[in-house]
């Protein structure tokens, strides 16, 4: 029996947020674009010509996970906004019934879609090169490199899971820590950058990395 874990139905939640969120901005499209629809467009055709530019004919197979990737990060990094606060002052308590925990803080979750992108770095790499062109590749630039090569796939999987996970964990006790001495001031100004902005950073690194092994792997390069 597959357990539901507390990380689980954030993530759940994340995924309806986002789904909501595209349902209410495409509902009643327009032919000359305006208001939501015109960022929602302008953010569209910045998303294609980033993968062009990076993955070129590659690009309609990986646009649409790189979009997505990045709205989930960014939403589960931030998620944590949304969790009531513990009060204590002048004789008043306020104890939450629950307290929102961003998923990404879970080694599960980073770890899952590090092999997700690895997966897809792996088996793009072979359709780009065929098996024998992806063997040779990882002969380059000379057959004792071999092993290492072979590793620095696993070094990447590491760095794509730790990286994520131990920044938005590490924010994450900071701002329980911030709470417990003076919920009432503290953690707004430091929400700002613990979760909007490190938040932000942290899924744009992902994302970038993500993009630099796919166009590595989908870009044979002469001297191979």
């Amino acid at each position: 029996m597959i357990p539901i874990t507390e990380t689980v139905i954030v993530s759940w939640v994340v995924m309806g947020i986002i789904i909501a969120a595209a349902f209410l901005a495409t509902r009643n499209l327009q032919k000359v674009p305006r208001g939501v629809q015109t960022l929602v467009e302008t953010a569209v055709e910045f998303l294609n010509n980033f993968c062009k530019n990076q993955f070129g004919s590659w690009a309609k197979y990986f646009s649409s996970y790189i979009g997505t990737l990045f709205l989930f990060l960014v939403t589960a990094n931030i998620i944590g906004v949304l969790s009531p606060v513990e009060v204590s002052c002048f004789g008043f308590h306020f104890e939450p019934p629950f307290i929102i925990k961003p998923p990404t803080r879970d080694i599960n979750v980073t770890a899952a879609l590090a092999l997700v992108t690895m997966g897809m770095v792996f088996f793009c790499g072979i359709g780009k090169r065929g098996i024998g062109g992806w063997a040779k590749h990882l002969l380059h630039p000379m057959p004792v490199m071999l092993p290492f090569n072979i590793m620095d796939y696993g070094t990447r999987l590491l760095s794509l899971s730790l990286r994520l996970f131990g920044n938005i964990l590490g924010g994450f006790v900071l701002m329980r820590m911030i709470e417990s001495i003076l919920p009432l001031a503290l953690p707004m100004i430091f929400s700002l950058y613990f979760d909007f902005f490190d938040g932000l950073v942290q899924a744009s690194i992902f994302v970038f990395l993500t993009c630099m092994y796919l166009s590595e792997a989908v870009t044979v390069e002469e001297h191979e």
